[in-house]
């Protein structure tokens, strides 16, 4: 099997599912506090999983246990930043920044892993950076909310990275459950000082356990397995999808409707998305043709 083909659009299912909450979330977040919304999301997540396979935790390594809790306050605390850097800065401003994880991935798997970067995949680190500036940005400052929402978009490429270093087939159910329980703690204490609200009525609700359930522990369970076939870089290239697939859901679902820009920028993305496969195929021709000679 071409498990890291299947990889790539296992990381595509992620971003769409990640894409089709933002229409959701900002609705939702009028009538709730971010950081309860957050703590509930992610506690819903980690008991669906523990109930699905009471024992994955514990078949986990004494290693990956660490590296699962490493992980999770990795995620947790961007969560957490990233947030609070929204409350400063623009939504727009605020996708385009968090998805700049894209340069950051390559360039700290570099200096941590000692990955080399090949010329295509920088190809489409650029590529993908300026589609996602086309889709997002309509003016740009730099502020506290945008050095904080920088802040968060390193500590998610981190998180890919360790994935993709850590993870493996057999602990990804494992890994994706502790990391649940450790992200719910870390988003818990953010919403302790406001004090805990509920969902006020059945939608929100509603809202909130798809949220959890899909965007949430099946999301993470694919993305920790769809890691361990791929390198962190191309990884992080085929989830910069996720706002290209928020427009398509804003757009039809939502209140949104079709621009240049949003055509432009989606092109853009997608053309990264074609060169990230394409260098690993014509890599593998090389080499075959290489060995024929």
């Amino acid at each position: 099997m071409n498990h890291p083909r299947i990889a790539v659009f296992a990381l595509l299912a992620v971003a769409a599912a990640w894409g089709s909450t933002f229409f959701l979330t900002k609705d939702l977040l009028t009538r709730m506090d971010v950081a309860d919304y957050l703590a509930l999301r992610f506690a819903i997540a980690a008991v669906a999983l523990i109930a699905v396979y009471p024992a994955a935790m514990s078949r986990l390594s004494r290693l990956d246990r660490g590296r699962g809790v490493a992980l999770g306050v990795t995620y947790g605390i961007a969560q957490l930043v990233q947030t609070e850097g929204l409350r400063h800065t623009s939504a727009s401003v605020s996708g385009f920044v968090t998805g700049m994880y894209v340069v950051f991935t390559p360039l700290l798997a570099a200096v941590i892993l000692r990955h080399k970067i090949g010329r295509w995949a920088w190809i489409a680190v650029v590529l993908a950076t300026v589609g996602l500036g086309v889709l997002s940005l309509q003016g740009f400052s730099l502020g506290p909310g945008e050095l904080l929402t920088l802040a968060s978009a390193g500590l998610y490429a981190l998180h890919i990275i360790g994935l993709g270093a850590w993870s493996t087939p057999s602990n990804a159910f494992g890994l994706s459950a502790l990391q649940m329980v450790v992200i719910t703690a870390v988003c818990a204490v953010g919403a302790i000082p406001g004090g805990f609200d509920l969902p006020s009525g059945a939608g929100d609700w509603t809202r909130v356990i798809y949220m959890a359930l899909v965007a949430g522990a099946l999301a993470l369970i694919v993305q920790t397995w769809a890691q361990a076939h791929l390198t962190p870089t191309r990884a992080a290239i085929a989830m910069t999808m996720e706002p290209v697939f928020a427009s398509t859901f804003a757009v039809l679902f939502g209140t949104d409707s079709v621009t240049v820009r949003m055509l432009i920028g989606g092109a853009l993305v997608l053309s990264a998305m074609y060169l990230v496969e394409l260098a690993p195929r014509r890599k593998f021709e090389v080499e075959v043709q290489h060995l024929a000679q």
